[in-house]
């Protein structure tokens, strides 16, 4: 191993070359993460950094120069290009420490000076150049159960500064952590959760409950957290705790823009478990592509902002019926009155205000932050102007649109108007800002006129007609003469370059006016750094005020992207219930209905009276479409958007839980089956009446007997236990005959028709069960081979024939068939001969019969 504890330990350590020793003090610091050490134009790793970085970046290791008598690995990356390798790594799940160098290797003996300046992971990502800017980046904290079995769970968004925790038990954590879906996970030593983000083990003494609770008051400026109403969280006020003091240690400092933290109680959203998630397919198709999705579908947003939000809304459907009507009454308004198009086209080309706000508040944004943050200020009085004062949730979020003049102001002033990208080259504050800025300036920009007015005056003062004044950032200014006229080169030239086929000089003269403009070119820079810091302090006050108004136009943003859906599509808004239920008119799958021609459009009516629809039909005929559809318009009822049927109405929703498809867990030693009944375990343990539940063949996946008693028993438990609203799709079509006892059930079905060999699906849902399946004919469809098929057709009569089945499709729940019982007087009649018996042998045997029919019972 090539560990710096190793290294430093070796009894070679005190021979380390001196630079070796300064990267080993400064890795000693980060043990477990990459360092990036800066040399020059590149940006190095060495030992165990740069082979795992050579292998994650696919660049090149090699081995140079010795230090303590061992080889040193290394690999580097060009410091122009380092932002796409960071990014890289960071997708990864690794995380970077930048160690620049502060010194001035000039002035310096010895290894330059080199200091960290950023520490970057995959939760706390705040530059553009490493975020996706249509995805909000989460770390998250877990403390350790204590109370009650709830562990504590907090999570950050840095770009925006929201800041949330909870309580929540060990088996609803998988399903928040599906909900947040963190980029990175803090968890105390000692304590271990699944999850797919990459996972870092702090003390466990950085999640003590009263430490933190100090921690946060000191953040917020608060002498306790009284006014956070989270005084009943103590494992979740530990978690936040933890989490901040990482982050703190991450940015170097403070954390000025995170205000407040906030409680997140259960019965704020609908809760939806990661398989619920998976299976709906909101934002990440089952195949792990980004589309089609429900979110890719709906995501018209003309910002970044209103992109992010939209997602997150998908993400956390509410329960609060007055908050969705807010949201539905401010889109029909935007549709109604035509808002929505204007609208979109006024928030086209945004920058970015809430992240802007955060790398301000850090104190690492960089010029065309500050002016993308000005160029928006400029056009949100138009945005204003088109939002109607008299409709209350629009009016509110008019409001939040106010920002003080005065800070406009500054930045048209203090801002040229298409600003460099980078500080350091310069070209950032507006002239007439600062004297001194524009002084230096004017030195810098004179330099041309005089670099021609003195070489007119070379040239006639030595005949050279070809002389020239140049400058590069290499030699500086010079006088170039070729070869040809070496002999009149003037005494005052002192040579600075000798070329093949000419000589650069330097005189007195230019020396001086060198020494002048160059040190006003570092001057100048000095300066813009010196005034854009400070400007970057005059705006941090207001960020506060810039992330409310940031909101507001993310929400606008949403808001006029779903009115023109509804404004342009065949769409309604979701009407809301206090009675449980759910009630669909022309429902159609906000997926699928925009991906195939002649969609069928179809009902549903779930309430306490008819809480179960036991589905059957044939395969491929549209029974998990019908059902994902309908949770999909439950979901979206619950983000208060435009849904794709003619009415929806919608009662108290709690959980949206699904059992659909069929999948292993190889590494957690679990199979197909196995998954699927740990889902429906869930399932029967937290339904309520008001959850949605959707079961598909659930008990496929053992042998037909066991499975079919299994959805038996799984239906009864849902109709008399949980009593929630179902939708179980089935080929056991034995389940029908629920109905019969329990009058909330009832069948519906999907048809198909044969036509020649053709099998033509009709995809309407129509009331009473299904006919059969057709299996074998799907089969065919498929490609089975031809032989296949016909085996199957022929295996399937001699089934039927031997009374597998009762009808087209047996009762398995029926009694078996028994051998049948023969009576004896049968089986002595059929023994007889009546032609060999003579009368009086015929009369004994009438009586016989007649005895034992009378003893027989």
């Amino acid at each position: 191993m090539n560990t710096p504890k190793d290294i430093a330990a070796s009894p070679q350590a005190e021979k380390h070359t001196p630079m070796m020793a300064q990267y080993l003090q400064i890795k000693g610091q980060y043990p477990d993460r990459l360092l990036f050490y800066r040399m020059g134009d590149f940006y190095e790793l060495f030992y165990d950094d740069a082979e795992k970085a050579a292998r994650l970046l696919g660049i090149t290791l090699t081995t140079r120069g010795q230090s303590a008598g061992r080889p040193i690995p290394m690999a580097g990356v060009p410091y122009h290009a380092a932002e796409q390798y960071l990014a890289k790594l960071l997708r990864s799940g690794e995380s970077v420490v930048i160690a620049e160098q502060v010194g001035d290797p000039a002035s310096t003996k010895g290894p330059v000076e080199r200091q960290v300046t950023r520490v970057l992971t995959p939760g706390t990502l705040t530059d553009a150049s490493l975020l996706d800017e249509r995805h909000t980046v989460w770390i998250m904290a877990v403390a350790p159960a204590e109370r009650a079995g709830l562990c504590g769970a907090a999570w950050l968004e840095l770009a925006s500064g929201d800041f949330r925790a909870t309580e929540t038990t060990l088996r609803d954590l998988t399903a928040l952590l599906a909900r947040i879906n963190p980029s990175e996970v803090l968890l105390a030593e000692g304590f271990d959760v699944q999850c797919a983000a990459p996972r870092r083990f702090l003390p466990a003494w950085q999640f003590d409950f009263s430490r933190a609770s100090r921690s946060l008051a000191e953040q917020f400026g608060s002498r306790d957290l009284a006014a956070f109403d989270i005084a009943d969280m103590p494992s979740g006020v530990a978690a936040a705790g933890a989490l901040l003091e990482y982050v703190r240690g991450t940015q170097g400092g403070s954390l000025p823009h995170l205000g407040q933290l906030r409680a997140e109680r259960e019965a704020t959203y609908v809760n939806m478990d990661a398989a619920t998630r998976r299976n709906l397919e909101i934002s990440e198709a089952l195949s792990g592509a980004a589309g089609p999705t429900l979110l890719s579908v709906l995501d018209n947003s003309a910002t970044a902002m209103g992109a992010r939000l939209l997602r997150h809304w998908l993400h956390h459907p509410l329960r609060d019926h007055g908050a969705l009507s807010l949201r539905t009454g401010a889109i029909r308004r935007l549709a109604e009155e035509g808002l929505d198009a204007p609208l979109a086209r006024a928030l086209q080309g945004l920058a970015d205000v809430e992240r802007i706000c955060a790398r301000i508040a850090l104190n690492n944004a960089r010029p065309r932050d500050l002016s993308g943050l000005r160029d928006s200020l400029k056009r949100l009085p138009h945005v204003v102007a088109l939002l109607p004062e008299d409709e209350p949730h629009l009016a509110k979020l008019r409001a939040a649109l106010a920002y003080p003049p005065q800070m406009l102001d500054l930045l048209t002033r203090a801002l040229l108007p298409e600003p460099a990208t980078l500080l350091r080259e310069g070209g950032v504050i507006a002239d007439g800002y600062d004297a001194e800025l524009d002084e230096l300036r004017t030195l810098t920009r004179d330099a041309g006129s005089f670099l021609l007015q003195l070489e007119a005056r070379e040239r006639a003062r030595t005949g050279i007609p070809s002389l020239k004044v140049e400058y590069n950032k290499v030699h500086g200014f010079y006088i170039e003469v070729t070869h040809v006229h070496a002999d009149k080169i003037p005494t005052d030239y002192r040579r600075r370059q000798t070329l093949k086929s000419a000589e650069r000089y330097i005189t007195p003269e230019l020396k001086a006016f060198e020494d002048k403009a160059l040190s006003a070119q570092d001057r100048a820079l000095a300066r813009e750094r010196f005034l854009f810091d400070g400007l970057l302090q005059e705006v941090a006050p207001h960020v506060p005020g810039l992330l409310a108004c940031a909101a507001a136009l993310a929400e606008l943003d949403v808001l006029s992207g779903q009115a023109q859906r509804l404004a342009s599509l065949p769409l309604c808004l979701p009407e809301f219930s206090a009675e449980s239920g759910l009630h669909i008119q022309r429902g159609r799958h906000p997926v699928v209905a925009d991906r195939v021609d002649n969609f069928i459009a179809n009902d549903l009516t779930l309430h306490a009276g008819r809480s179960m629809l036991l589905i059957t039909g044939p395969n491929m005929g549209g029974k998990s479409t019908y059902m994902r559809q309908a949770a999909l318009l439950a979901l979206m009822a619950s983000c208060g958007l435009p849904l794709p049927a003619q009415v929806v109405k919608l009662g108290p929703l709690d959980q949206i839980f699904t059992r659909i498809g069929a999948s292993d867990d190889l590494a957690g030693g679990r199979s197909t089956f196995m998954v699927e009944m740990t889902e429906a375990a869930r399932i029967l343990h937290h339904a309520t009446p008001q959850s949605l539940v959707l079961l598909d063949e659930i008990g496929r996946g053992t042998s037909t007997f066991d499975g079919l008693a299994l959805a038996w028993a799984i239906a009864r438990h849902l109709l008399t236990k949980n009593r929630c609203l179902t939708l179980f799709a089935t080929h056991y079509f034995e389940l029908t005959q629920l109905a019969l006892e329990f009058p909330q059930l009832s069948n519906v079905h999907l048809d198909a028709v044969e036509h020649g060999e053709d099998l033509v699906f009709l995809h309407a849902v129509e009331d009473g069960p299904a006919s059969q399946s057709y299996g074998i004919q799907v089969a065919r469809l498929a490609g089975l081979p031809a032989g296949v098929v016909q085996a199957a057709r022929r295996r399937l009569r001699d089934l039927e024939e031997s009374h597998y089945h009762a009808g087209p499709q047996g009762d398995l729940f029926a009694a078996a068939p028994q051998a049948p019982v023969i009576h004896p007087l049968i089986e002595q009649l059929a023994t007889l001969n009546p032609d060999a018996l003579s009368p009086r042998a015929a009369l004994d045997l009438l009586y016989e019969l007649k005895k034992n029919a009378l003893e027989t019972p």
